[in-house]
């Protein structure tokens, strides 16, 4: 058996602490880059979603490559912290590195050919002779390597097994339900007909319906509304999106469009934050959100003053607008609170009440605080009608009454009479995979309060 220090045996006293700390520094430094390069394709594979949600914390405002990702940085180190405990030789290490390595530069070697022939636009020909001469010698290597799988190689092969079957569990049913999601959303036509048939109840109150979708109404609004014939007398479609930029300008985040007609009050906005844009005070966001459809209605979906564009959508049309800022010049919402006293009874009261000798008298004794909201328009106001003016006041009052967010999600089962792969992958893998992932939601930071979570079964 050949010795694992044979490398450094081999090489004179004189230099062989300097060849030492070379080789130490060398392999810090190849460490670093295979967790630089490991961030950057589980990064690429998110985009692609090909990999659970993870977090992803970007470091550099000027540079986007620049990631980490806290539990990929826990899953390397508990790898390489099992495989150097469990094999205890560097020889075993070196088997599995070396397997790893040139399997790498074998599948290089085949994409690279396709590069050559789709984006560069050589000849087949030349790209037939460039995989024949290089992939004829790593291919050498790759098949030497395979003759060392069970002194340590099969631990590049199991490892890649695994990641394979979850970016694959992942991807296969992230598009099972996305094309439930978008078979299922519910036309416009069946909102305009809602009211007249299931006796809609409209409650005091802004209701903002978080959705991946950028057009349609989604399938759990209308799996709530069935259920629960009431919604909110404003009602908002929310989209959060994220771009590869680093920050967004406010004047340009929120894009805003009105479904059905003015009167039915129920808006769509896309809100769109750049990698570095934090969004953590829920309150802030909420007055942003509400300036922003306040600042819609007052200009005018078919109106392009003040700075406000237009962008088509499929069913709809979604309007820039910019909100209040250094900038650019809108509404404003300005809110306090105001003490309402309520009278309840005194312990005694309730006594007399109760053996009913004499009658209650009520006391005010508890103060309740109600939020008054007030739009404050900028020096210039447009000339506003009667609608548009109805339509603010009401926006107002649904502010006051509060503001409750509806998440919803869909749990995907595999249908009858599907195969057992099937069902594996979508009732078992693809099930464990959303439950112990991140949340599409988790960086609103929503109020658990105010959050009504709706969720239904899609069969795929």
């Amino acid at each position: 058996m050949a010795s694992p220090f044979g490398f450094y045996v081999s090489v004179p006293d004189r230099i062989r602490w300097p060849v030492i700390v070379i080789a130490v520094l060398a392999a810090t430094v190849g460490s670093q880059a295979i967790i630089t390069g490991t961030f950057s394709i589980i990064k690429q594979c998110h985009a692609l979603n090909c990999f659970p949600r993870v977090k992803i914390v970007h470091t550099s405002s000027k540079i986007r490559g620049q990631v980490y990702i806290p539990e990929v940085n826990w899953i390397l180190m508990v790898l390489c912290l099992a495989v150097t405990i469990g094999f205890r030789d560097t020889t075993h290490m070196a088997n599995a590195s070396g397997l790893a390595v040139i399997t790498v530069m074998l599948i290089t070697t085949v994409l690279m050919s396709l590069v050559m022939v789709l984006c560069w636009n050589q000849s087949l020909f030349f790209a037939i002779c460039f995989i024949l001469f290089f992939g004829a010698i790593e291919a050498l290597y790759f098949v030497a390597s395979l003759v060392r799988i069970l002194d340590g190689a099969w631990v590049s092969l199991a490892l890649s097994s695994v990641f394979f079957v979850v970016m694959y569990t992942w991807h296969y049913g992230s598009l099972m339900k996305y094309e439930s999601d978008f078979h299922n959303k519910v036309p416009l036509d069946w909102l305009l007909g809602l009211g007249p048939s299931l006796n809609i109840v409209r409650v005091k109150g802004i209701g903002l319906v978080h959705t991946e979708l950028v057009s349609g109404i989604p399938a759990v609004f209308s799996h709530f509304v069935t259920n629960v014939p009431a919604f909110h007398q404003t009602l908002v479609f929310l989209c959060i999106k994220s771009v590869h930029v680093p920050y967004v300008l406010p004047e340009e985040r929120f894009l805003v469009g009105r479904i059905g007609p003015k009167e039915f009050r129920i808006y769509r906005c896309i809100v769109r934050y750049g990698y570095r844009d934090i969004h953590k005070d829920n309150i802030e966001f909420e007055k942003q959100l509400v300036c922003s459809i306040a600042e819609f209605i007052r200009s005018g979906r078919e109106e392009h003053t003040l700075g406000v564009g237009v962008l088509h959508n499929h069913d709809n049309r979604m309007t820039l607008v910019g909100i209040s800022s250094a900038h650019t010049e809108g509404i404003r919402i300005w809110e306090d609170e105001e003490e309402v006293p309520l009278r309840v009874s005194s312990p005694g009261e309730i006594r007399e009440l109760q053996s009913s000798i004499k009658k209650k008298e009520l006391q005010p004794s508890v103060v309740q605080r109600k939020k008054r909201v007030t739009f404050v328009l900028p020096d210039n106001p447009r000339i506003m009608d009667g609608d548009t003016q109805e339509e603010l006041a009401e926006l107002m009052e649904a502010r006051e009454a509060g503001m409750s967010f509806i998440l919803g999600d869909s749990n995907v089962r595999a249908r009858r009479g599907s195969n057992w792969i099937k069902k594996v992958l979508i009732n078992h893998g693809y099930d464990f995979l959303s439950r112990n992932s991140r949340s599409a939601t988790n960086g609103l930071c929503i109020p658990s309060a105010s959050t009504l979570e709706v969720r239904m079964v899609c069969h795929v």
